[in-house]
């Protein structure tokens, strides 16, 4: 079988004439010496860097541990001290801001002028921080047919005075819901008390329950003028503005129709300007009395009930009302535990020239319940004048 040998190439090895051997190398293998000459390049840069980065490394960690070691404070002030900031305002001229506000008075404070958008006018504006005592009125109730009419009536001139104005309204034994909600639409700031008494061991219903009220202003320390307003008198609205300028002790005359309905009794203080120097009175009944005052004809200072000290009161007794004098007295009685002589008394208004409040007597005593008629709805009554 014939055999076909191809035969080897020639060496790689070629032999010059100068006797220099020169060795021709393929292109791969030119690419494997460029590869392993690259390789080892790469791999000295590596090392170098290596070597750099560990020294750096060692420098910031001695560094670190020197400065760490430094005396620049112990753990405690560390602790102690404040990181905090605070982002301070603006600064503002206040020169230049109030310039144009003007504050004459007390009384009254006025700001600048502006202009509404609409109209491009411009309005002044007033604002009114009169300083005012508080008004403390108290008036005693009770279930009869005309009481849900009083009780409006007087309500609707408790909403023309300026406040502060606090009315305190006692029933007996218990707060019915039928003069709760009358309270609650007058829009006048009050209080509904309750004066718990046994009514078989009453002598004057009126007496206990004003002090409940008294009880209550000395308990809370309420600070302002006291007035004692029945719901069955006529008030005028200056009547309430005049009291609040009471230092003391304030009294002023009351208009009473008798009885009889057929003459006006004046009972009250006779006044020269501000000083009281007389009395009113028309009843040889109650000549005795060491003060002829309605008891809807003064008004005194709350402060009185609770803090003794500023009016240099001999004792700290609390001042009440008396039960277990004779009708009539129960006025002077209290007022005696107020002032010691007219000296301490305001006349209310100076001069005592114009009647504020009249006691008319205009209960109708033959008007009764209707027959089946519930208590508890007793201010809905409708009273026919046939």
């Amino acid at each position: 079988m014939a055999s076909i040998r191809r035969t080897l190439s020639p060496s790689n090895e070629r032999h010059y004439q100068n006797g220099n051997q020169y060795s021709v190398q393929s292109p791969s293998h030119k690419l494997v010496l460029n590869g392993k000459s690259s390789s080892l390049l790469y791999s000295r840069k590596n090392y170098i860097s290596r070597k750099k980065l560990f020294y750096r490394c060692l420098v910031f960690f001695v560094l670190g541990f020197v400065l760490g070691m430094a005396p620049f404070g112990g753990f405690d002030d560390a602790r102690s001290s404040d990181f905090s900031f605070e982002i301070k305002p603006p600064v503002v001229n206040v020169k230049e801001e109030m310039k144009d506000v003007v504050i004459p008075r007390p009384d009254n404070v006025v700001v600048n002028s502006v202009k509404s958008p609409g109209s491009g006018e411009e309005v002044q504006g007033k604002f009114d921080y009169v300083s005012r005592k508080l008004l403390i009125v108290v008036t005693p109730t009770y279930n009869r047919a005309l009481q849900a009419y009083y009780l409006h009536r007087l309500s609707e001139v408790l909403k023309l005075v300026k406040s502060p104005l606090l009315w305190v309204v006692v029933e007996m034994n218990v707060a019915s819901a039928e003069t709760a909600d009358i309270l609650r639409k007058t829009g006048v700031m009050y209080r509904h008390l309750v004066c718990s008494k046994n009514m078989t061991d009453i002598k004057d219903r009126g007496v206990h329950q004003r002090n409940v009220a008294l009880e209550h202003i000395e308990h809370h320390r309420l600070n302002g003028i006291v007035y004692f307003a029945d719901d069955d008198n006529i008030y005028s609205l200056e009547l309430f503005e005049s009291i609040r300028s009471i230092n003391r002790f304030g009294t002023w005359p009351v208009a009473m129709l008798a009885q009889s309905k057929s003459k006006a009794i004046l009972e009250g203080p006779v006044c020269n300007g501000s000083q009281v120097i007389g009395w009113h009175t028309n009843e040889k009944s109650k000549q005795l009395r060491r003060f002829h005052v309605d008891m809807s004809g003064f008004a005194f200072n709350s402060t009185i009930l609770w803090d003794p000290k500023k009016w240099h009161r001999p004792t700290s007794d609390p001042i009440r009302q008396l039960d277990n004098v004779k009708e009539g007295f129960q006025e002077t009685t209290f007022i005696e535990q107020i002032v010691e002589d007219e000296s301490q008394m305001e006349a209310v208004p100076p001069g005592c020239s114009r009647v504020l409040n009249w006691h008319l007597h205009l209960e109708a005593r033959g008007v009764v319940y209707p027959g089946g008629w519930l208590l508890q709805k007793n201010l809905d009554a409708v009273i026919s004048t046939t």
